[in-house]
């Protein structure tokens, strides 16, 4: 069973990873977007971490529900809304249960997924966090490490696709040929999940 614990050490292995890849994250964006995601991203998860020191939520839903309302208010760009709306979405999902089943974290991760396609209206194949985020929840059954995977592979396979969402998507085929930084920053948050549980 997953812990309050547990959704606060995902919080914070995610900024861990955030702020390694950081520049990274701003060298993808910065042919196709604005050149800040890595930096936008890096404020907001550095953020949660203070947060959820500060505030120490003691169920699942409520670490994440804090976590996505952080990375709203501290996030520029759409990053912010759209992780936000993901973590808030699964954290509401979750309920108020003091412990969660792996199954259960799957199906709220789902929920929260959905409700980012919904809010940012991209599909798979779009070239958007979607692309690693839908795979990495079709994994999760497996295992954290399974689904890791499976976000790093979606990542990749942006490379080669012309953007049809976001910034990316003004630039039409130049976007071709480049990863897309939303997904790169999607599979370190699903890779944050396999640290989290010691794997």
């Amino acid at each position: 069973m997953l812990d309050a614990d547990f959704f606060r050490r995902w919080m914070t292995a995610t900024a861990r990873s955030v702020d390694r890849e950081a520049e990274r994250l701003t060298a993808l964006d910065s042919p196709i977007g604005d050149a800040d995601h890595g930096s936008n991203m890096r404020r907001g998860f550095t953020a949660v971490t203070a947060t959820l020191e500060k505030e120490a939520p003691d169920t699942p839903g409520a670490v994440l529900t804090l976590a996505g309302r952080q990375l709203i208010s501290t996030v520029g760009g759409a990053s912010g809304p759209l992780y936000g709306t993901l973590l808030r979405r699964t954290g509401k999902a979750l309920g108020d249960a003091r412990e969660v089943s792996e199954e259960q974290f799957a199906e709220a991760l789902r929920a929260g997924v959905d409700a980012v396609m919904t809010l940012g209206g991209a599909a798979p194949g779009d070239k958007t966090m979607i692309d690693a985020l839908v795979p990495a929840v079709d994994a999760l059954g497996d295992s954290f490490a399974a689904a890791r995977s499976a976000a790093e592979e979606g990542a990749l396979a942006t490379t080669p696709l012309q953007a049809r969402k976001g910034r990316a998507s003004y630039l039409g085929e130049r976007s071709i040929g480049h990863q897309d930084p939303g997904a790169t920053s999607a599979s370190l948050l699903v890779a944050g999940l396999v640290e989290a549980a010691g794997e």
